[in-house]
């Protein structure tokens, strides 16, 4: 695919109205509402269609296991919302409406390949077997992670925009080095995209033909930033200038997502180099629980993306085919609720931390700077005691 050089241009001379028009003409952003296509294999509507590059072939188990992993994830994402506002969290990332982006891209991995997710991949770290309330921890301000990556593979999340394409990329690197057969991805959203880590990623992995992948879910909002401050090419087409490929999928999509990735992964471990896969998808909630997205986005654009739902395109499909009873959606209902009770109570019965911790494993040595500090720090702690009594 050829695509025009964005290189500003000289502007050529003119007069009076004609320079004024001339001028406004040259500042106005490039044109994005006509987008380019995507891979879909489950259109909005429930229905199955096909891709002449990417094909899958799932039993009705299959389906309804996807189905199950997004309702649970959006039940449990809902349930940390519900704690932030009740006081119990300090922040929250909802992933509503990005679903199937997460589950799809989730299950076509496999157990050794390694995922380095930002903050917002619920989906992800459940499909990577992450016990739902240990994601929590962090977000009540009593860990600095609650789980051990190496146990599933899962980095902890990383906080810092786009930084994780570079751990992924340095970790890709030593793989392809000790000829392991296993990929890497990596999960980051449209705003991270404008990061210089992503290109110094994307350099390194193209030049060390390094076995990862760059999953990209552009939820059309880096906050209150719309993508068409951002770019003036589809975000997939800048794998192109790095020499690697991309492709662009429905990321409300969860079979696309899954075909797509489960390719792009395999040709990773084939030796192939990285892939960019942009999942073009909608964040129907807030960027996290401090944002206010009615400020920055019209109530019709919400709406018209709600019908794109990639749950009830599941569900709908799934009626359909006759691949799923109403026990089945009954007896998800009663999970789902028993999900929602665990983790409510997970979070709220979570220990404070020692707050002596901080000074543990600093050196590995030990430090007389740090023994004193530690001795302060515990006389400060002893003063409120002392000023209760």
């Amino acid at each position: 695919m050829t695509v025009e050089s964005t290189a500003p241009r000289k502007p050529r001379r003119t007069s009076g109205s004609k320079r004024a028009t001339a001028k406004k003409t040259a500042a106005k952003p490039a044109d994005n509402s006509a987008q380019p296509e995507l891979v879909q294999l489950l259109t909005p509507e429930g229905k199955r269609v096909e891709h002449p590059e990417y094909s899958i072939d799932l039993t009705p188990d299959e389906l309804r296991g996807l189905y199950r992993d997004m309702v649970l994830t959006r039940r449990f994402d809902a349930e940390a919302t519900s704690l932030q506002r009740q006081g119990e969290l300090g922040l929250w990332a909802s992933l509503l409406g990005q679903e199937a982006a997460q589950i799809g891209s989730g299950r076509a991995t496999r157990e050794d390949d390694y995922v380095f997710p930002t903050y917002r991949e619920h989906g992800v770290a459940w499909c990577r077997g992450v016990d739902p309330a240990n994601l929590l921890g962090m977000f009540r301000g009593v860990n600095h992670g609650g789980w051990d990556p190496n146990s599933n593979n899962f980095h902890l999340y990383t906080i810092v925009i786009g930084s994780q394409t570079l751990h992924a990329t340095g970790y890709a690197m030593g793989v392809a080095k000790d000829g392991a057969d296993s990929a890497v991805i990596a999960y980051f959203g449209d705003g991270a995209s404008s990061q210089g880590d992503v290109a110094e990623s994307f350099t390194f992995s193209a030049v060390y033909n390094a076995p990862v992948v760059f999953f990209c879910q552009n939820n059309q909002w880096a906050i209150s930033e719309p993508t068409e401050k951002q770019t003036r090419v589809p975000l997939y087409q800048r794998a192109q200038g790095f020499g690697f490929p991309g492709v662009r999928v429905d990321g409300n999509d969860v079979l696309a997502c899954l075909a797509v990735t489960r390719s792009a992964l395999e040709r990773a471990r084939r030796g192939e180099g990285p892939t960019l896969v942009e999942a073009f998808t909608y964040r129907m909630g807030a960027h996290t629980t401090s944002d206010d997205p009615t400020k920055y986005r019209a109530d019709e654009e919400r709406e018209a993306w709600e019908a794109k739902d990639p749950i009830l395109r599941l569900r709908t499909y799934l009626e359909a085919e006759g691949a799923a009873d109403e026990a089945f959606f009954t007896d998800l209902d009663a999970e789902s609720e028993a999900l929602g009770k665990r983790v409510r109570e997970a979070v709220r019965s979570m220990p404070d931390p020692d707050l002596m911790a901080i000074f543990e494993n600093v050196y590995a040595d030990g430090s007389a700077l740090v023994d004193e500090e530690r001795a302060q720090f515990a006389a400060y702690q002893a003063s409120f005691a002392e000023e209760a009594k």
